[in-house]
């Protein structure tokens, strides 16, 4: 007799809600982290065409950690679609402004570049400082077996 395999429904998934925080991790090894939980790889149904992963919400994306001379030799580029329109940003710059889209930036590469990866994205959460709204979903801290290393 032959076993089948067990695919998840849509409707049966769990999205469960994750706090990691920020403070003192190296970037890349933050990102990946959290990639891996958006994308659902620890669980055992894991399936890639599925969206299965849970819901992660970073506190203190100012205070990650940049290894090596990231800070001043790290650049954003970014094309406006107009002539002319290239427009590049050092990462010292965007930290200063807008430390959240460093984070997000950092998880969106290693995130599937289509209509599931954009899907996924969506339950990813990013604040400075160490207050969230989302008090009301019960987010754990992550457990030591998905710890950031």
């Amino acid at each position: 007799m032959m076993m089948k395999t067990y695919v998840p429904k849509a409707g049966e998934v769990k999205h469960a809600w994750f706090v990691v925080n920020a403070d003192g991790v190296s970037l890349g090894r933050l990102a990946a982290r959290v990639a891996s939980i958006l994308k659902g790889k620890h669980k055992a149904a894991y399936t890639p065409h599925l969206d299965l992963g849970d819901h992660v919400v970073v506190v203190n994306c100012e205070r990650v950690k940049l290894t090596g001379r990231k800070a001043e030799q790290k650049t954003y580029v970014h094309h406006t679609g107009y002539p002319g329109g290239l427009r590049v940003r050092p990462l010292n710059e965007v930290m200063a402004k807008k430390p959240e889209d460093v984070v997000r930036l950092a998880v969106r590469g290693m995130i599937p570049r289509n209509r599931l990866g954009r899907a996924i994205m969506k339950k990813l959460k990013i604040y400075r400082g160490a207050e969230h709204p989302h008090a009301a979903q019960n987010p754990e801290p992550l457990p030591e077996t998905l710890s950031l290393g």
